[in-house]
């Protein structure tokens, strides 16, 4: 009697948007899983069960997969600081700890701060263009209803993000040089924006 052979697993089809976004979900996660060296076509296509040929469709090659989680890490930042800040400017109860949570969170845990310096030191110059204009563009809009009074939110996102992203590539290493918590550059940074305020 002839042994039956199982048939072979299908993928599931998914709708060109579907499966770059699953794409780029799977990029997400190599990221904070293994740094940004880790984010190539390769390694996302067998992440999502995929052929390098259908990534190189969606994105064209490796930095386009990185430019593309990039620009959608920028939109997704820049779009939960502005709830926060909207909520707090609603509610009369400003909180700066929580955007400067949010921004270190965001260059660290998330892994922008190392996906961007490693695109730049990779010589890729404009790999911040999707961040720089997600920034600039919530600061055009969050500067409406900031007070003159205030340092200009313009000083404080400079500052902010600069503090961000060297604790992302430098903080923890530093700290420990020099003897202080691990959390001190974000107590800083709130110490920074409450003095502003006051």
């Amino acid at each position: 009697m002839a042994a039956t052979v199982a048939p072979l697993p299908t993928r599931k089809r998914l709708s060109p948007e579907e499966s770059r976004e699953a794409a780029l979900d799977a990029a997400r996660a190599l990221l904070v899983e293994s740094g940004p060296q880790a984010v190539t076509l390769k390694a996302v296509a067998a992440r999502i069960d995929r052929t390098h040929a259908n990534l190189l469709h969606h994105f064209g090659s490796a930095y386009g997969l990185q430019q593309a989680l990039i620009a959608r890490m920028a939109g997704f930042i820049t779009s939960t600081i502005r709830e926060a800040v909207l909520r707090q400017r609603a509610s009369g109860d400003p909180n700066p700890g929580e955007v400067v949570d949010l921004v270190f969170e965001a260059f660290d845990g998330g892994g922008a701060g190392a996906l961007a310096s490693w695109m730049i030191l990779s010589g890729n110059e404009d790999a911040l263009d999707p961040i720089l204009t997600a920034i600039h563009d919530l600061v055009d809009e969050l500067a409406v209803e900031h007070s003159k009074a205030e340092r200009p939110i313009q000083d404080e996102t400079l500052t902010l993000v600069l503090m961000a992203l060297g604790d992302a590539l430098l903080g923890g290493p530093l700290a420990r040089a020099l003897g202080v918590p691990r959390e001190r550059a974000r107590a800083l940074a709130r110490e920074m924006l409450v003095g502003g305020r006051g």
